[in-house]
C-alpha cells in the first residue's frame, strides 16, 4: 500500500493533470489542420518520452550514490512542487485566472487554422500536436524518473502514468473535445503538496535525517504541507485588494 502511495498515486494524477493539455493541443490539430498529423505527432512524442524514461533510468539507479540520489531528486522534487502548489495556491485565491481547456482549445484552433492547409502530409500540425505531447509529458517522465529512481523502482509510477493516458486517451476518443469537467487546479492542487512532501521526505533523507515512522513519515509531512496551503488560500482570500499576478 505504501508503495502505491507513493509511486503511483502522484505519477497518476501528474500525469492526468498534464495529458489532459496535451489532449487539447492534439484535438486542436486535428479539429483545424489534419488528424493524421495529430495523432502522428502525439505518437512519435510520447514514444521519445518513453525512451527518455527507459533510457535514463537505469542510469540514475545503477551509475549514482544513493544518499546523492536522494538529495538532488529530494530539491529538484520540492522545487518542482512547489510551483505547482504556489499556481494552485494563486489560482484558488482568484490572484491569478483558472485554466480554461476549453478557452484554449478555442484559441489553438483559432492560430492553427489561420496557418493555412498542407496539401499532402501536415508538417506543421505534426510539429505542434509533437511539441505539446512532448513539453507536457516532459513533466510527467520528470515525476516517474524521480519517483522510481527514490522508491522500488519504475514499474508502479510507469503504471500510474499509463494508466492516465489510457484513461484521457479514452475519453478524448469518445468525445471528440476538451476535457473541462476534470477539476485541474484541485488535482494541482494536490499534486504539488504530494512533490513537495516527497522533496522534503528525500532532501532530508540525502542529508541524513532519519524519519520517526519511517516511510510512514510521508503521511504527516502530506498532511501539513496540505493543511499550509489550504490556510494560504485562505489568508490569500481574506486580503482587502489581491494583486494580480501573471
Amino acid at each position: 500500500m505504501v508503495t502505491l502511495v507513493v509511486g503511483a498515486v502522484p505519477a497518476f494524477l501528474a500525469s492526468l493533470v498534464e495529458f489532459v493539455e496535451a489532449l487539447t493541443i492534439v484535438l486542436a490539430v486535428g479539429v483545424s489542420r489534419s488528424w493524421r498529423a495529430a495523432l502522428s505527432g502525439a505518437v512519435v512524442a510520447t514514444t521519445a518520452l518513453v525512451a527518455l524514461v527507459i533510457g535514463f533510468g537505469p542510469t540514475l539507479l545503477d551509475r549514482v550514490d544513493e544518499r546523492v540520489l536522494l538529495l538532488v531528486i529530494g530539491v529538484l522534487l520540492l522545487l518542482f512542487g512547489a510551483r505547482w502548489l504556489r499556481k494552485a495556491i494563486l489560482r484558488a485565491a482568484g490572484y491569478i485566472p483558472l485554466h480554461d481547456e476549453a478557452a484554449a482549445f478555442d484559441a489553438e484552433v483559432s492560430t492553427l487554422g489561420r496557418a493555412g492547409g498542407a496539401r499532402r502530409f501536415d508538417w506543421a500540425g505534426f510539429a505542434v500536436s509533437f511539441k505539446g505531447v512532448f513539453l507536457e509529458g516532459i513533466e510527467v517522465a520528470f515525476i516517474v524518473l524521480s519517483l522510481g529512481a527514490t522508491g522500488s523502482g519504475y514499474g508502479v509510477p510507469a503504471a500510474g502514468a499509463l494508466a492516465a493516458l489510457l484513461l484521457v486517451v479514452a475519453a478524448g476518443v469518445s468525445l471528440r473535445r476538451p476535457l473541462t469537467r476534470i477539476p485541474e487546479n484541485a488535482l494541482k492542487f494536490a499534486v504539488g503538496a504530494m512533490l513537495v512532501t516527497f522533496g522534503v521526505f528525500w532532501t532530508a533523507e540525502g542529508l541524513g535525517v532519519e524519519w520517526t515512522g519511517g516511510a510512514a513519515a510521508l503521511g504527516y509531512l502530506l498532511v501539513g504541507t496540505l493543511a499550509l496551503g489550504l490556510l494560504s488560500v485562505r489568508l490569500l482570500r481574506g486580503a482587502a485588494q489581491p494583486v494580480r499576478l501573471p
